[in-house]
C-alpha cells in the first residue's frame, strides 16, 4: 500500500510499537503513544532514564510498527482462519530533545492527539513535570509502507492496492 496510506493507519493507531537496538545488540521493542506535527516528525515521552534512552544513546535507528482495524476472521469465501488488518511499518532516526520549547510542542501534540478535552490542564502539568520527562523525536529516513488484509462486500480480498 502506498506511503499516505500507511501514514494514515500511524495517525489512526492507539499505539505505535516502536523496536530499539539495546547496548548489548539485544532487541527491546515497546508500544508507545506518538504524535506527529507533519507525518515525518514523530514524538513520544518516557522517564529520564531507562532502556529506551540508553538504546538509543548507542544505536538512534528504529523501527516503527502500527496496525489498526485488527479482526480475526474466517474468510467468506473459502473458509479459511484469518485476521483482517491495516499496517504500516517505517524507520527513523530517533534523538533526545534538549530544547524546552520543542518538548513542550511535542508534549502539547501528544496531549493534543489522546487527552484533547483536558487542554485547559495542560500548560499547568507540563510546567509540573518537564523537568521530569524526557521527549524523543524519531525522523522518518523513508516515507512508511503499508500492507493490509481486507475482504470487500463481495468477499473477495482486496488486493495489489485496490481501494474501493
Amino acid at each position: 500500500m502506498p506511503a499516505d496510506w500507511a501514514l494514515e493507519v500511524m495517525r489512526k493507531a492507539p499505539y505505535i510499537t516502536v523496536s530499539f537496538t539495546r547496548p548489548d545488540g539485544t532487541a527491546y521493542g515497546v508500544p508507545l503513544s506518538l504524535a506527529s506535527k507533519d507525518d515525518e516528525t514523530w514524538y513520544f515521552h518516557c522517564a529520564l532514564e531507562g532502556d529506551k534512552l540508553e538504546a538509543l544513546k548507542v544505536h538512534p535507528e528504529v523501527c516503527l510498527s502500527a496496525v489498526t482495524k485488527c479482526a480475526p476472521t474466517v474468510g467468506p469465501k473459502d473458509g479459511s482462519f484469518t485476521l483482517q488488518f491495516k499496517s504500516a511499518i517505517a524507520f527513523g532516526k530517533a534523538v533526545i530533545v534538549e530544547d524546552e520549547s520543542e518538548k513542550r510542542e511535542a508534549l502539547r501534540l501528544i496531549c493534543e492527539r489522546f487527552l484533547p478535552q483536558h487542554m485547559e490542564a495542560f500548560d499547568a502539568s507540563v510546567t509540573r513535570s518537564l523537568g521530569r520527562t524526557a521527549v524523543v523525536r524519531i525522523t522518518l529516513s523513508s516515507p512508511p509502507a503499508g500492507k493490509r488484509k481486507q475482504y470487500d462486500n463481495q468477499g473477495d480480498e482486496m488486493k495489489y492496492g485496490r481501494m474501493e
